[in-house]
């Protein structure tokens, strides 16, 4: 991953099983380049709010009358440096489509998003090119979505 981009949505898929996080944090540690989750605000208040900070995470408001691509765009716009990692299931449970809340972050926010393709069965982890949307999603999803053909995640039946 190109260190000079320092904002970006990361799509990690498919994510089929809790395991997915360690991954994550492995991959992080190895590239060593920061990334970064959001979680409900009710978890940065908790006892563990300050690991969660320092694991990258930031806190969203979930209720709602806010709106979560909002939220999120105004955290890239008030940070220096933000690659926020995202599931587009939305579940480690199987899908058939992706949400589609990425999308509308990276164009709002104006930054690339970046596919991270986990892969259990040939157990790798492989990212790929930084790919910039034109506001074109029924043109783009697929092209995104290509990146994941024929990928195993860890429960292969929620793949």
């Amino acid at each position: 991953m190109d260190p000079n981009i320092k904002k970006s949505i990361l799509i990690v898929a498919p994510h089929t099983s809790w395991h997915d996080f360690y991954i994550g944090v492995l991959v992080r540690k190895i590239i060593n380049l920061d990334m970064h989750f959001v979680g409900k605000k009710e978890l940065f208040d908790s006892f563990l709010g300050g690991y969660f900070k320092w694991m990258g995470g930031a806190p969203v408001d979930r209720s709602k009358s806010l709106k979560m691509v909002d939220q999120i765009v105004a955290i890239f716009n008030s940070r220096t440096e933000f690659r926020l990692a995202i599931a587009p299931e939305g579940t480690r449970k199987k899908v058939k489509q992706w949400k589609t809340g990425f999308y509308y972050i990276a164009e709002k926010a104006k930054v690339p998003i970046i596919p991270i393709v986990f892969n259990y069965k040939l157990k790798q982890v492989e990212i790929k090119k930084p790919f910039r949307v034109n506001g074109n999603i029924l043109q783009e999803l697929p092209i995104l979505k290509s990146n994941f053909d024929g990928i195993i995640g860890k429960i292969p039946e929620n793949s």
